[in-house]
């Protein structure tokens, strides 16, 4: 079966949590990995997530730690509408 990794970046304005990742983690830029598998016995090239994993960096030691894509997306909201706060209060 074919595999590929597919990168993406993601930022964050404020601290977050994830389910799976201990602790709070501080904002900024964070690396994604989605590996997918290749769908076979269809007529068109399709492929679903298997997984997905974000890079968190611990002083000097990096890694990737799987979690749940449903998770991700619903801090990444969180942080939007935070962030949209903030830039209101700001400007008051």
């Amino acid at each position: 079966m074919f595999t590929r990794t597919k990168t993406r970046t993601v930022h964050f304005d404020a601290p977050f949590t994830l389910t799976g990742l201990e602790g709070v983690h501080p904002p900024g830029d964070y690396q994604v990995q989605d590996d997918e598998e290749q769908i076979t016995g269809i007529s068109w090239l399709a492929y679903r997530r298997v997984a997905t994993m974000i890079e968190v960096v611990a002083g000097k030691k990096k890694s990737l730690v799987q979690i749940d894509p449903s998770d991700l997306d619903t801090a990444l909201d969180k942080d939007r509408v935070l962030s949209g706060q903030q830039s209101l209060n700001t400007t008051h």
